[in-house]
């Protein structure tokens, strides 16, 4: 490759991490600065009443036969059909203060505003924080170092792929800021309603 050649631009990407991390949020505002369509995989695995869709996996292998498109890393059944397509993981591996924080600012503030989300469900009453097991809260502090050991695991499973670690939001910020330098585009911002997608 000549010296000033740059290396082509990313059209399959995963954003990976825990509950809060800010998945959906960034895979957003690739999707807008790349072009691409960003799909959500919450939309395609909660049916109505928050009951898997079983079309789920059929799905899912569409969308990632597709030539372009911006994903969540999530949901195991699907996570090894994600990684065979896929050219860039963007690892969200932020302070689990942080990941914490957010969740619960976004499940308070989707209770409070009855925010629609995927296939019309809702959050629940806040009281089922205490009768839950499942509860996103009690789930979110459960699966916290869930993605420990991320990178060696893809390395391993899928060496061809680039994965891109960030640890602040400042580095989401100046990595943003790398990829709209090359596409020739201003940085998009957080979308309005980001509670119900981060």
């Amino acid at each position: 490759m000549p010296a000033d050649a740059s290396p082509a631009l990313p059209r399959r990407v995963l954003v990976a991490g825990t509950s809060g991390a800010g998945k959906s949020t960034l895979a957003g505002r690739i999707s807008t600065l790349l072009g691409i369509t960003h799909t959500e995989l919450d939309g395609l695995y909660h049916g109505p009443g928050w009951t898997p869709r079983p079309a789920f996996v059929t799905d899912v292998e569409r969308l990632v036969a597709g030539e372009s498109w911006v994903t969540e890393w999530q949901y195991r059944a699907v996570r090894p059909l994600l990684l065979e397509r896929a050219e860039l993981l963007v690892w969200l591996d932020m302070p689990v203060r942080v990941r914490m924080r957010r969740v619960v600012t976004r499940t308070v503030r989707r209770r409070v505003r009855g925010t629609e989300l995927w296939n019309g469900n809702h959050e629940p009453p806040l009281r089922t924080f205490v009768s839950d097991p499942d509860h996103i809260v009690r789930w979110a502090w459960r699966t916290r170092h869930g993605f420990r050991g991320l990178a060696s695991h893809v390395a391993e499973v899928a060496p061809h792929l680039t994965v891109v670690r960030l640890r602040s939001q400042d580095d989401v910020e100046r990595w943003l800021a790398e990829l709209a330098g090359r596409v020739g585009r201003p940085v998009p911002p957080p979308r309005r309603d980001a509670d119900r997608r981060s």
